[in-house]
């Protein structure tokens, strides 16, 4: 099973040995790629809807895994009981599905070991929510795909880690960026933070030039964005 380069990187996090519940399983690659690479021994994959379910279940047959593979049609994490996995990976999603499906299954989260997301977007948002839960992000990684940058994180419950203060998010960019995405100077982050400055700058431009009420309150987001990039472009000086 060949993945895309962000789903491969999303697989990566899962900590080899590890139960899996692939929420949004789509076509089940992921589970199928963790199970072919013997990074997890059993897997529930999940989807709220029948077609993705269907696809998923001729898949995992083709290639031979239905005794360690299942699927099961779940609105979000609904179908999983507590203590029935180890890892949750929600991967290609929106940033608020995302934190809707961890909420609505907050019995299930709160005794999973580990959460496994690439959130599609709000990516702040979905790091806050994970610190309101009590959640550190111990490990990330970011990939660019076909033009598209991805993001995605590993986050673990606070109380099973020793030296909680370097993974804790501190100032408004590790929120927005990634605290250790950062730290790390990573590359791809550092290509992401320069096209959205220019990004920010055009649109920034652009607004001004109008110069009506509304557009003056877009110049005023567009510069604190910009501010905002120009932080994390300082970790890499």
């Amino acid at each position: 099973m060949q993945l895309s380069k962000r789903l491969q990187a999303v697989a990566s996090l899962v900590t080899p040995g590890n139960r899996v519940a692939d929420v949004g399983c789509d076509h089940a690659y992921t589970s199928i790629y963790l199970v072919e690479n013997e990074l997890s021994k059993h897997i529930i994959a999940m989807d709220v809807n029948q077609g993705p379910i269907d696809r998923a279940h001729d898949n995992i047959e083709k290639y031979g895994y239905s005794t360690r593979i299942e699927t099961r049609k779940s609105n979000g994490l609904e179908k999983l009981k507590v203590k029935e996995v180890d890892t949750i990976l929600i991967a290609g999603m929106g940033g608020p599905l995302t934190i809707q499906i961890l909420e609505d299954g907050t019995e299930v989260v709160k005794q999973i070991q580990e959460l496994i997301l690439q959130p599609q977007s709000e990516i702040n948002k979905v790091r806050s929510m994970l610190s309101e839960k009590n959640f550190l992000i111990v490990r990330e990684d970011m990939v660019k795909e076909d033009g598209k940058f991805y993001m995605m994180m590993r986050a673990v419950p606070r109380a099973s880690v020793i030296e909680t203060d370097r993974y804790e998010l501190t100032y408004k960019e590790h929120y927005y960026y990634g605290r250790l995405l950062l730290e790390q100077k990573h590359r791809v982050l550092q290509d992401f933070l320069h096209w959205e400055l220019e990004l920010c700058e055009n649109i920034r431009q652009n607004l001004h030039a109008e110069q009506t009420v509304n557009t003056k309150a877009r110049e005023k987001e567009m510069e604190e964005k910009i501010d905002l990039i120009h932080c994390g472009l300082k970790y890499y000086k």
